[in-house]
């Protein structure tokens, strides 16, 4: 690293672990450097699953640290969306952040559209009507009393930031997932709040990506020997957002999938998407950097994959990934395939014995190893892939040239492959660190190391390592299969949380 490298901390936060990475940024370097990881844990008490925030707060700081030894230039953070702390009028947090699993939240949509019809919540917020959304954790709260006392609402990464500099405010990339924010306006939505009896004084002020939050308070610099100058940066603080932004395109006309426990499908646009046919569709309309909009729909992702492996492992089977994408490589095509939007997949005791089942209920034959339960999962996948890519670009009347398919899901090439051939588009696999690349990216830039968008870009392409997969197989195989299979996706939801 050269004395003109610009460095900074980058906090990343999931729904099952948080770390914190250095981030390098200069003339053609880009790189990371993972200091600090630690477990994401849910607890329970008598109201519920919350977020052990304390931890996680403490954890963060134990990694800003250790970043605090290389003298970074900034600290963002970025987190998964619609969870929030509450404050109260001496800014105090009220209680630990309640999860978005919570089963309470789920009445709470007849609640709503007692006063809001469907139509109308979607041409004003782009978003699905998801029972984890805040809308609807806030409307639980108001209903339990919990809003009493409260004079703020934080999301994650924004109440995380108010404990590093004392700063109240709302990033725009998640405020956009909350279900309150006005995806035409860029403001929060009052008017919906209002006729909801939710408190005016909850929605904090907004702020973009690249503003400077604040500055370390005294206790924070204590503990972690960063400076009291160093700038805490707004970065795209939704994942999703972060990832998107380290997307190595070089072309308007790309398809994203951000692969990982889900796969997040969708398109960057200028302008959201809000007919009645996108509200159908299921199709959600978040904020990106610059303004864009992050025009997707959350499909299962490798959760199926993931499962299986741990009940194998349970069962004794010693399971080792890449001896099974071996073998499932080899399996015959297109034997069994799935729909991975069931809900009987959602949180099953037993992945591959669920898989069995919904494979005999549809009428196709169940694996008969996991080498074939692999294949059946991965070719499920790229079929929710192929049909994702081709409802957005449909609904969005864009043409799609390329998919870049980033996250940990870039790492197994047979399912990059197969997402080729579905799609019948290439597809350019990584980089498998997005998130982290994203919120770095955004900090350099906000600090004037790196210029607009395309340059972003670029520097992730010429940086980062990547693999292009060609489809290759007759397009009618695929069409054939989806034809085996309903299109459950149209009807049922899922959020772009973790």
């Amino acid at each position: 690293m050269t004395s003109n490298d610009f460095n900074c901390a980058a906090v990343d936060l999931g729904a099952s672990s948080g770390r914190v990475v250095l981030g390098r940024v200069g003339d053609g370097l880009l790189e990371l450097t993972e200091l600090h990881r630690f477990p994401n844990n849910p607890v329970a008490d008598g109201s519920g699953p919350r977020w052990d925030i304390t931890a996680i707060h403490r954890e963060t700081l134990a990694g800003l640290r250790g970043a605090a030894e290389y003298e970074p230039s900034s600290v963002g953070i970025d987190s998964w969306a619609v969870d929030y702390g509450l404050l109260d009028g001496d800014g105090t947090l009220l209680a630990e952040p309640r999860h978005h699993r919570d089963p309470r939240n789920a009445a709470m949509i007849e609640r709503v559209r007692e006063r809001i019809d469907d139509g109308e919540l979607y041409r004003t917020t782009g978003l699905q009507r998801l029972p984890i959304n805040t809308l609807y954790q806030l409307v639980a709260s108001l209903e339990e009393g919990e809003l009493d006392s409260a004079e703020t609402l934080l999301l994650i990464p924004d109440l995380l930031n108010y404990w590093l500099t004392g700063e109240i405010g709302a990033e725009v990339t998640n405020a956009s997932t909350t279900q309150l924010f006005d995806v035409r306006r860029g403001e929060w939505a009052h008017d919906l709040a209002r006729r909801l009896e939710l408190p005016a004084h909850l929605l904090p002020p907004l702020r973009s990506p690249g503003e400077v939050v604040g500055r370390p308070l005294g206790e924070v610099t204590a503990r972690t020997g960063l400076p009291s100058s160093v700038p805490v940066t707004a970065v795209a603080s939704h994942d999703t957002a972060s990832a998107v932004v380290a997307v190595p395109a070089t072309t308007s006309r790309f398809a994203y999938i951000s692969c990982g426990t889900w796969s997040l499908v969708g398109l960057e646009l200028d302008s959201p998407v809000l007919t009645e046919r996108s509200r159908a569709a299921n199709v959600t309309n978040e904020r990106g950097i610059d303004g864009t909009t992050r025009y997707l729909r959350n499909t299962m992702g490798l959760w199926l994959l993931q499962e299986c492996l741990r009940r194998w492992r349970e069962r004794g089977f010693r399971a080792d990934l890449a001896e099974l994408l071996e073998g499932a490589a080899r399996q015959p095509a297109f034997r069994s395939v799935l729909d991975t939007d069931d809900p009987a997949f959602i949180a099953p005791q037993d992945m591959p014995t669920a898989i069995g089942r919904a494979c005999s209920e549809a009428g196709e034959p169940v694996p008969e190893s996991p080498e074939a339960t692999v294949r059946c999962v991965l070719e499920s996948l790229a079929l929710a892939h192929r049909r994702t890519v081709r409802n957005v670009a449909e609904l969005a009347d864009r043409d799609v040239e390329i998919v870049h398919l980033v996250g940990g899901g870039s790492r197994n090439e047979l399912l990059c492959s197969l997402t080729a051939d579905a799609c019948g588009l290439p597809v350019v696999a990584g980089p498998a660190e997005a998130t982290a690349l994203g919120n770095v990216l955004v900090q350099a830039r906000a600090h004037g190391v790196v210029g607009d968008r395309s340059e972003l870009r670029r520097l992730v392409a010429t940086t980062q390592p990547s693999r292009r997969f060609e489809p290759g197989g007759p397009a009618n195989q695929w069409d054939a299969v989806d034809r085996r299979v309903p299109d459950r996706a149209r009807t049922v939801g899922r959020a772009t949380v973790d």
